[in-house]
């Protein structure tokens, strides 16, 4: 969640104007998704719209700054800083093996039932069997291995 903005935070850098409707429509379809019903949905599932609208607004920066090029490096830093996308995640994209990557948690060996192993959603589909269908217990993600 990005941080609120006072009058002694920096005044955001060049080009935010230009992207900033749509990182409005991220904090609208965020804050929908925080006051959405929980009734009949699992413990589990109430924060899996969350975990995927993040997941989008740090692809969208991600894209921006390093696919297309469009925003300077001094607005990428300011954004991360503000809490805009997630530094962590974006860090793991940068590395072979790990671009489609939903979100950090699933890498992390220690949250897993298997003593070394990572989340299901990082199994390729083709080593998985015909007709099934997965989902990550922390994100809801169906699948981001690399190799999909």
């Amino acid at each position: 969640m990005p941080k609120i903005r006072t009058q002694r935070t920096k005044p955001p850098p060049e080009g935010y104007e230009d992207i900033q409707d749509v990182l409005e429509d991220y904090e609208k379809k965020m804050r929908d998704a925080e006051n959405e019903s929980h009734e009949g949905k699992r413990k589990v599932e109430s924060v899996w719209p969350v975990m995927r609208i993040s997941h989008a607004r740090s692809r969208y920066i991600y894209d921006l700054y390093y696919k297309r090029e469009l925003i300077s490096r001094e607005l990428y830093d300011w954004l991360i800083k503000q809490g805009y996308a997630d530094a962590n995640l974006i860090a793991k994209w940068k590395k072979n093996g790990y671009e489609k990557l939903c979100c950090v948690r699933c890498i992390q060996t220690k949250d897993m039932n298997f003593q070394g192993s990572t989340c299901i959603c990082r199994v390729p589909k083709a080593q998985l069997k015909k007709g099934m269908v997965i989902e990550c217990p922390h994100c809801g993600c169906r699948g981001c291995a690399s190799s999909d």
